[in-house]
C-alpha cells in the first residue's frame, strides 16, 4: 500500500486515516488528514516546528494522544501544521509538527477539530505489511 491519507464518513463527525510502510508514517499521514479537515495542508508554510512527546499504554491510544496533542498545539499556538515527523519506540512517540500561524484569508479554515476520539480507532498492519492508523475526530 502507498503512503497517504484520506477521510471517511461518520454520522456527525469525520474519520481520519493514515497509511504508510511503517506505523510512524501512518501516524504522520493521519496527522495530515487531521489538518485536511481544517484546510489544505499544502497551503501551510513550514515556518515553525513544535516538538510533541506522547506516551500511552498501547499503540491505538498513542494515536489518539498524538492527534489530540496536535489539536492542543494548534489551539494554544493559533497555528496550523502541514508537515509531521514521527518516531515511535514501543508506545512512546516523539514527533515534530511544522507549520505557521493561521491566516484566515489564506487558509480559509473549514472546520474546527475539537479532538480525536476512540470511535473507529484502529492501528493495524494490513495483509500487504503496510500500516493503517485511523479514528474519528470531533468537529
Amino acid at each position: 500500500m502507498d503512503t497517504g491519507w484520506d477521510h471517511f464518513q461518520h454520522v456527525a463527525d469525520i474519520g481520519v486515516r493514515g497509511f504508510g510502510a511503517s506505523v510512524a508514517t501512518a501516524f504522520e499521514q493521519a496527522a495530515l488528514a487531521l489538518t485536511a479537515v481544517i484546510t489544505d495542508p499544502g497551503t501551510v508554510h513550514p515556518l515553525q516546528a513544535v516538538t510533541i512527546l506522547c506516551e500511552a499504554p498501547d499503540i491505538e491510544i498513542l494515536l489518539v494522544d498524538w492527534l489530540n496533542a496536535i489539536v492542543f498545539e494548534m489551539s494554544t499556538r493559533d497555528m496550523l501544521f502541514g508537515q509531521f515527523e514521527v518516531t515511535i519506540d514501543g508506545c512512546k512517540l516523539q514527533g515534530r509538527a511544522v507549520g505557521e500561524k493561521i491566516e484566515v484569508s489564506r487558509h480559509q479554515p473549514a472546520a474546527e477539530v475539537k479532538g480525536a476520539t476512540f470511535s473507529e480507532l484502529k492501528v493495524v498492519q494490513t495483509p500487504d505489511r503496510s500500516w493503517l492508523a485511523q479514528c474519528i475526530v470531533d468537529v
